[in-house]
């Protein structure tokens, strides 16, 4: 089998001496939810942590990150960000504003830097899991080095 190429964030945390894990699996384009990428990753769906995108009144990118069972609450997050609101950021920007395809968004080894919320609950866990950078794709790691790497604040955010 020919190796696997690594994605710019497996070689952010090598670079960065981060202790992480890599966990491939095979992806469901009509399902890609957090659900299926927990059982096959074989980590309880509160540990898989999903990458949301929202955009600001101000129109400031930021990405909220939290767990595969959870709805993000839009105010809380505004409010954490200082915005009077935010929303969802749309499809077809997602890719040129961040690198990444619906299904593979990584609050590390964005394009540029974005503020950065994880829910509070990943403070329970010893490790979750982010999108590596691509479908198919998980990393796993230490919550409090996900968050000093990503510039990222933990915050209720569910």
């Amino acid at each position: 089998m020919a190796a696997v190429p690594k994605t710019n964030v497996q070689r952010l945390l090598e670079a960065e001496g981060v202790a992480h894990r890599v966990a491939y699996y095979e992806v469901d384009p009509e399902d890609l939810s957090a659900a299926p990428v927990a059982a096959k990753i074989g980590m309880p769906l509160e540990q898989v942590f999903k990458t949301l995108a929202v955009l600001g009144d101000s129109g400031e990118l930021a990405l909220c990150c939290i767990p595969g069972d959870a709805e993000l609450d839009l105010k809380k997050a505004a409010k954490v960000l200082g915005e009077r609101r935010v929303a969802m950021l749309p499809l077809k920007e997602l890719e040129p504003r961040t690198g990444y395809v619906r299904g593979g968004c990584s609050p590390l080894g964005t394009k540029k830097k974005f503020a950065t919320l994880i829910d509070e609950t990943a403070t329970l866990f010893d490790e979750v899991s982010v999108s590596a950078g691509k479908r198919g794709v998980q990393v796993i790691l230490d919550p409090k080095e996900l968050a000093a790497l990503a510039g990222a604040l933990f915050a209720d955010i569910t």
